[in-house]
């Protein structure tokens, strides 16, 4: 890896995007690599969380590999097609946001499951503003997690959000300060992985499921799950300790 650092734990993966002297502006690099990441985690299922270093996440696409892109890149959605990806990975994806997170910065933390953030965290899509508009998932992630009246102020006026603002709207979920956030992304990572794997992964399938298929999603994975010995097991020790003199 040349962009990116990766700590490979049993249960976990933390990437750190490490250009710092682009403040991790995303190339093409970092898409490969990426995927790399993708791909072991789509064979050995576990959760990402993904940061960046030197105090920002991403400030966005690389703006002199973009500024050659044509007509046939934009219709390979090579940004898009990774953030799709990272997005359908079976584990939850936790992004942790600190500093600026800009264009296909914010759209790689958009595609996360949980984003936290600090209070110098800056969030947001220019992209009208370089002549380009936000293709990597912001025109249709955005509206879905914060609304469309905002969603739509954001995208058409270039309104960036701070960190406190982010967390007013549920942008992100928690502000922590810089020198604590990993710390807290693996605190939410301690609390997904003390439950079961194969129910976590089966609800952010279910969760992900467009509205038409439910409920028939929810009863399809149930009936997997009912017949999981995790599930004998867990019940089982839940009604010992609750019988417990």
């Amino acid at each position: 890896m040349q962009t990116l650092r990766v700590e490979d734990g049993a249960d976990r993966i933390v990437v750190t995007l490490d250009r710092p002297e682009t403040r991790n502006a995303i190339d093409r690099a970092i898409v490969d690599e990426l995927h790399e990441v993708c791909e072991l985690l789509e064979r050995e299922p576990r959760i990402l969380i993904i940061t960046g270093a030197g105090g920002t996440f991403a400030s966005g696409a690389d703006i002199g590999e973009l500024r050659e892109r044509r007509a046939e890149d934009a219709r390979l959605g090579i940004n898009v097609g990774l953030f799709v990806r990272i997005a359908a990975l079976p584990m939850p994806v936790i992004a942790a946001v600190d500093g600026y997170a800009l264009g296909g910065g914010a759209e790689l933390a958009y595609a996360a499951d949980l984003r936290i953030g600090t209070p110098r965290l800056r969030i947001g899509n220019p992209e009208t503003g370089l002549g380009i508009i936000a293709a990597a998932g912001a025109l249709w992630r955005l509206p879905e997690l914060v609304g469309e009246p905002l969603a739509a102020e954001m995208v058409l006026t270039g309104r960036v959000l701070s960190g406190a603002e982010a967390l007013a709207v549920r942008l992100v979920t928690e502000l922590h300060e810089p020198d604590d956030l990993l710390a807290a992304a693996n605190t939410l990572a301690d609390r997904i992985a003390a439950n079961d794997p194969l129910a976590t992964r089966y609800t952010k399938a279910v969760l992900r499921a467009p509205r038409a298929e439910h409920p028939r999603a929810e009863q399809e994975a149930q009936a997997v799950l009912f017949e999981s010995p995790e599930k004998m097991r867990r019940m089982g020790e839940f009604l010992a300790r609750r019988n417990r003199p």
